[in-house]
């Protein structure tokens, strides 16, 4: 809902555009510091504290950022709504796992970010219309009522058991000892998962990072691509963009059915070949019709990929340590969606906007070889 809201903040406060779009990073920055603590928070107090405890953070700081009479104080405040909405997230995901049997997972989590990502779509909409009509402050004042109705559905959540298992080490801080005692408590925790489940758990990680990768490659590449290369208006390039939308939004059930009925890697497989396909095609394309074709493509592929990677790393991981397991997974494809913008501008920069397809391609065949040859079918028949 920010979104919209952003040339609003710059005019507010005085300060340039780019400025005021650092509330989008500021928002990211918390997402990615919030993993590790979702992680902690949930194998810990189980999930209804973290359903709980993350909209209510999210609440009281969008409610006192409505009050800020200073651009970097609202920053402050963003950043901790990243981090609540890290514990939520993953929260709720682990709430629809122990509501269901794991041959419903794929449909729910499916279903669950299907959803996710209509209120990504509607957000910016919902929040354009209160920044003209109301102001930049009623932004946030939704948003902290919309996480203040979470906090009561929250509440109303049967928590599954916390674990209790004991830390490595009480070690903190980021000296270096304290950095070493984290990584020897990830290790840990990786050797919990069934030694057959190892493998396949790796694979899932780096398959989440290639797509998170290719889909912030996309969004940040492709309207370079289609304006410099093609000669697109702005309209065709947000065409393009609700066609990929629709494509994810037609796959929900479709994808949900095959992940439960079919398998987990009918699904896995597809989500990172057929972005690959479409990745070294682009760079060739010659029309509006032939990118829209390949776009449709990445959508099925993102469609494909909404619930399937996630059940099957509930699949693999022990519930014992499934909340810091998936938020390592999380970080992982977080890295992969700050990076992969970052090195596609260099060499879209260096050379034109149609090399970063063609870079990233090698690592999506590399992401559905490992998936099809190493993971293992998790889905129990």
């Amino acid at each position: 809902m920010i979104i919209p809201a952003v040339p609003v903040l710059a005019q507010s406060f005085g300060i340039s555009p780019g400025t005021a779009a650092q509330t989008i990073t500021a928002l990211a920055l918390g997402r990615f510091t919030g993993l590790p603590v979702s992680g902690m928070v949930l194998d810990r107090l189980g999930t209804r504290s973290a359903l709980i405890a993350g909209p209510g953070l999210s609440c009281i700081a969008a409610v006192l950022a409505a009050a800020m009479p200073r651009f970097s104080l609202i920053l402050a405040l963003i950043f901790l709504v990243g981090v609540a909405e890290s514990v939520w997230v993953i929260a709720r995901e682990v709430s629809g796992i122990d509501l269901t049997r794991p041959d419903q997972r794929g449909r729910v989590l499916s279903g669950f970010h299907g959803v996710n990502n209509m209120g990504l779509a509607l957000g910016p909409l919902f929040g354009g219309l209160l920044t003209e009509s109301v102001g930049f402050r009623a932004v946030f004042v939704a948003y902290a009522a919309c996480a203040a109705v979470s906090v009561l559905i929250g509440a109303s959540v049967k928590s599954s058991p916390p674990s209790h298992i004991a830390e490595p080490s009480a070690n903190s801080g980021w000296r270096l000892g304290a950095l070493m005692d984290r990584l020897r408590g990830l290790r840990q925790l990786f050797h919990q998962i069934h030694p057959n489940l190892r493998a396949t758990y790796a694979v899932l990680v780096f398959a989440t990072f290639t797509s998170f990768a290719h889909r912030m490659t996309a969004q940040s590449m492709l309207p370079l691509y289609a304006s410099s290369k093609l000669g697109l208006t702005p309209k065709d390039v947000g065409l393009l963009f609700t066609i990929s939308g629709l494509s994810v939004f037609a796959m929900i059930l479709p994808a949900g059915f095959v992940i439960d009925k079919v398998g987990r890697k009918w699904a896995t497989v597809p989500s990172t070949g057929i972005p690959a396909i479409a990745f070294l095609l682009i760079p060739f394309t010659e029309s509006f019709f032939q990118l829209a074709v390949l776009v449709s493509f990445l959508g099925v592929s993102n469609g494909l990929s909404l619930g399937s990677l996630a059940t099957s790393t509930y699949d693999v991981i022990p519930a014992a340590a499934r909340g810091r397991l998936q938020a390592a997974r999380r970080t992982m494809a977080e890295i992969g969606g700050v990076s992969a913008p970052l090195l596609g501008g260099f060499l879209a920069d260096t050379f034109n906007p149609g090399v970063p397809f063609l870079a990233y391609a090698p690592l999506l065949v590399l992401s559905a070889l490992l998936l099809a040859a190493v993971g293992r079918e998790t889905l129990e028949r």
